[in-house]
């Protein structure tokens, strides 16, 4: 006959196990909650911001070391304006890399060229002759986002269709590159352009004059809605982060291009707005009158904390740009503050 008596040591063992793993999963929830409660206040907030527009917001922003998201509207469709540039960019870094093309590559400047939006090259276009090079028309493209630029190098890189082949092998989905940018502000002003050998200087600004408000408004609430041309905020920082991990361009294209998107000089009051001084941001803004405010660029964290890829596009707002601008720059300052002072919590080791 067994013996009852061993079982109350091995009741109180068992009882002191039971208790000491009780006492160990706590620390591992007292851990994880937190950092969930965070990020759902987190996304809260950007939605309480994002009602500043007065419509749609779309919000992706990831912490490229720990993989980290937050999002608002993160699939929603928006329009690009000139933040298809990056795309444009990596197209062109690209056929550099295949020994296609060079930045020393020389371009003639044709009367055809000039296109709204590039006060800057007006000079230029009025001497015959003139020639810039790849480089220079990378800058002019990402700096002062020239649309006469990025047009000729659009060309140069294939067309919008080899600009979306690119985009599809690199498997980024929901992004959609459609129209030159000359077009696409033709579409924005209701202007039906000639063919391109009668576009001479000053040709743009002549139909612009004889087109009325109300065609005008109907074509810029057509485009409000148009599918082309636009990009889930998901997509954009799909993009955004294989520039920066180099899936997408080579180490030194990568540098020139991060490099380039460092100088841009415009949306002083959107991304940047209320980022501390001295913030090192990579970035590329877009504007369509009220359609379109944008801003989306990689932003260094200080003291080792990391880099966000990130993405904010303001869709179709009936307020001011001040307004609309404030919707980024609040954003970005969230979201700055959030990766910096709510670091990702590091996951426990299984054993």
């Amino acid at each position: 006959m067994l013996s009852t008596f061993p079982k109350l040591p091995f009741l109180l063992i068992y009882t002191w196990l039971f208790g000491s793993l009780s006492i160990c999963a706590q620390p591992v929830q007292s851990i994880s909650k937190p950092a969930d409660i965070a990020t759902q206040r987190l996304e809260r907030e950007l939605d309480r911001i994002a009602t500043l527009a007065k419509g749609k917001v779309g919000i992706c922003a990831l912490h490229l070391e720990s993989g980290k998201q937050v999002s608002l509207n993160v699939q929603e469709r928006f329009p690009m304006a000139s933040t298809v540039k990056v795309a444009i960019a990596v197209q062109l870094f690209t056929l550099i890399e295949q020994g296609k093309l060079s930045l020393m590559t020389m371009v003639d400047l044709q009367p055809s060229d000039l296109h709204p939006g590039s006060g800057t090259l007006d000079v230029l276009f009025a001497k015959p002759g003139v020639q810039l090079s790849v480089q220079n028309l990378l800058e002019l493209m990402m700096v002062i986002s020239d649309n006469s630029a990025t047009d000729i190098l659009l060309r140069l890189v294939g067309g919008t269709e080899a600009v979306q082949k690119r985009i599809n092998a690199l498997g980024i989905q929901g992004m959609s590159i459609d129209r030159t940018i000359i077009q696409l502000l033709a579409d924005l002003d209701g202007i039906t352009l000639p063919p391109a050998h009668q576009w001479t200087l000053g040709f743009y600004a002549r139909l612009d004059s004889a087109t009325t408000p109300d065609i005008k408004q109907k074509a810029s609430h057509k485009l409000a809605t148009d599918p082309r041309d636009t990009s889930t905020p998901e997509a954009m920082v799909n993009l955004l982060t294989q520039i920066y991990r180099g899936t997408a361009l080579k180490p030194e294209s990568r540098a020139l291009l991060l490099g380039v998107m460092e100088r841009c000089r415009g949306g002083a009051a959107r991304l940047k707005g209320y980022l501390p001084p001295n913030t090192v941001i990579a970035h590329k803004t877009g504007s369509l009158n009220g359609i379109a405010t944008d801003d989306v660029g990689i932003i260094t964290l200080p003291d080792e904390a990391g880099h966000i890829a990130i993405a904010v596009f303001v869709g179709d707002s009936p307020m001011p740009l001040a307004d609309r601008e404030q919707v980024i720059a609040q954003s970005a300052r969230a979201i700055y503050d959030f990766f910096l002072y709510q670091p990702p919590t590091p996951s426990i080791p299984a054993r």
